[in-house]
This record gives structure tokens, C-alpha cells and sequence, in this order.
């Protein structure tokens, strides 16, 4: 059972409905934050109760005085994935084997801020969405959004091609740049590669697209989250919010 600490994660696990029990250290010090986390308590009716802190140390690293013990969100398998009932614009986030939890948390925050209606991962060498290391990079949108956990990512991609989706992977040696490249229209689903080696051979290859962010500095790339911000912002939303082509 994910135990969800700090008070942004915690209140973003209340928020999806998957906050089961509050617990507040006795002496927590009253802030606008936490009185946002009390408020929605009191409006989905999710009990708090306080306790010493070294309970929450007990149950959290990093907890600020505050953590929700969580049900665990149920991933959907592949099957459930080819029959998912998607809507004509939705936005899928495709993690090909990100194994730092950190990363991955943060992936997740980008996607939903993005307003992805799906993450995908692997469920071999891939880092565990229900983590409270990765919920709290997420700062809580693992909890909002739908999980599809899948043995062949390949497999999966052609799934969502399959229900009318354009895959697009990001690559660092891709031909076009996201600014050379046409934005795709409808249903797009965006493809990150593992932190050390990129995309997988087999998964690259059930690309659509391949794209590349242009790295202008003396730096070769950027971390996994933050190419997929990029990408997201700089090639999949304009179209989509009317500024692109």
C-alpha cells in the first residue's frame, strides 16, 4: 500500500481519490499549504488523524509533517490497453525501461501537466509507479493518471497504432529536429527511451516518427523528464492549443 508524503503529493492523492487515511504530525507547523490538504480532507471525507512525527518517520523519508496511506492503483495489462476507450485528441506517455524512480516521477508530472490520459511502462527493468520515492517526484500525478504496465513495449505501441494512435519517439539521433518534424494531429503517443541507452531497437522501430530536440549548448542531452517536457511543449501541445501549423 503506497504511502504518499509532503504536502503537494498528499494533497494531489486526495484530490484523485486515492487517499484512504491522512496523518499529520502533532506538531506541524499551520501553513496555507496544509490547511489546503485539511480542506480537501474534509470535502471527500478522508479522516485525519494526528500522531507523533517519529511515526511518520517510521512510514515516510521525506514526509514535511504530513503523509496519506494510499490504495494501490490497479494498472491495466495489454488487453485492456487495445480496448481502452480513448478520445480523438488523447495524449499517451510511452516509458521504454526509465529505471530511476526519480525520473520517472517527474516524467509523470510532465505528462500530466501535458494533460496525458495515459502513462505506459514496462514490467521488467523498469521503476515501480507506486514508490514513494516516484510519487513524490510526481508530486502526485502518478495518482491521477491512468497506468497501463506491459512485458513488450514494441507490442504495446502496436496496440495503440492499432487505435488510431501516431507514435513518436524521441531520439537523439533522429533525422528532424521537433522543430523540422510536422506535429502529428489526433491521437499521438510519445515514446522515452531509458536514461543511459535511449529507445530500444525493436521499439524505435515501431516509431512513426522519430524526433530530436536540438541541443545548442556544450551539453550532448538532456535527462529523461526534461526531454520529454520539451518535447511535449515544444511539438505535441502547440498543434493541439492552436499555435502550431
Amino acid at each position: 500500500m503506497p504511502v504518499v508524503g509532503g504536502r503537494r503529493a498528499v494533497l494531489e492523492a486526495v484530490r484523485a481519490g486515492a487517499a484512504r487515511e491522512v496523518l499529520v504530525a502533532g506538531d506541524a507547523r499551520s501553513t496555507a499549504g496544509l490547511r489546503d490538504v485539511l480542506e480537501a480532507c474534509r470535502e471527500a471525507g478522508v479522516p485525519v488523524r494526528e500522531v507523533d512525527r517519529f511515526e511518520l518517520d517510521g512510514l515516510a523519508a521525506d514526509h514535511r509533517g504530513i503523509v496519506a496511506i494510499a490504495g494501490s492503483p490497479k494498472a491495466i495489462g495489454e488487453r485492456e490497453l487495445a480496448a481502452f476507450a480513448f478520445g480523438q485528441e488523447d495524449l499517451v506517455v510511452v516509458l521504454d525501461g526509465i529505471t530511476d524512480p526519480q525520473n520517472l516521477g517527474a516524467a509523470a508530472r510532465s505528462a500530466e501537466a501535458a494533460g496525458a490520459t495515459m502513462l505506459v511502462t514496462r514490467t521488467r527493468r523498469a521503476a515501480d509507479v507506486t514508490t514513494p520515492a516516484a510519487i513524490r517526484a510526481s508530486a502526485g500525478a502518478l495518482l491521477h493518471l491512468t497506468h497501463a504496465r506491459i512485458a513488450n513495449i514494441a507490442r504495446g505501441l502496436e496496440r495503440l497504432k492499432g487505435a488510431g494512435f501516431t507514435v513518436v519517439g524521441l531520439d537523439e539521433h533522429a533525422d528532424r529536429t521537433v522543430y523540422e518534424a510536422e506535429p502529428p494531429e489526433g491521437r499521438v503517443a510519445v515514446v522515452l527511451g531509458s536514461e543511459g541507452e535511449g529507445l530500444g531497437r525493436l521499439t524505435r522501430a515501431a516509431c512513426d516518427l522519430l524526433v530530436r530536440l536540438p541541443m545548442r549548448g556544450r551539453v550532448g542531452s538532456l535527462n529523461a523528464s526534461a526531454s520529454l517536457s520539451a518535447a511535449l511543449y515544444a511539438f505535441v501541445l502547440p498543434r493541439r492549443l492552436g499555435e502550431g501549423s
